[in-house]
């Protein structure tokens, strides 16, 4: 079963990247998440909304 958060390491690993520059991307999505209204937390992002943001999966389909 999949975890609902992704931490930087698995963004940098996913996206083969820096974990730095996912620690921003993370910062980046969140940021999105907090004005539309959601609650978020530091140095994690939700799962489905990375995929749909970065792959442009819609929520209903990413499983």
């Amino acid at each position: 079963m999949e975890k609902l958060f992704m931490r930087a390491d698995e963004v940098a690993r996913e996206l083969e990247v820096s974990k730095s520059y996912a620690y921003k991307l993370i910062q980046q999505l969140n940021a999105e998440l907090e004005n539309k209204g959601f609650i978020t937390i530091s140095g994690r992002v939700n799962r489905q909304y990375f995929r749909e943001r970065l792959y442009g999966i819609p929520q209903k389909e990413a499983k």
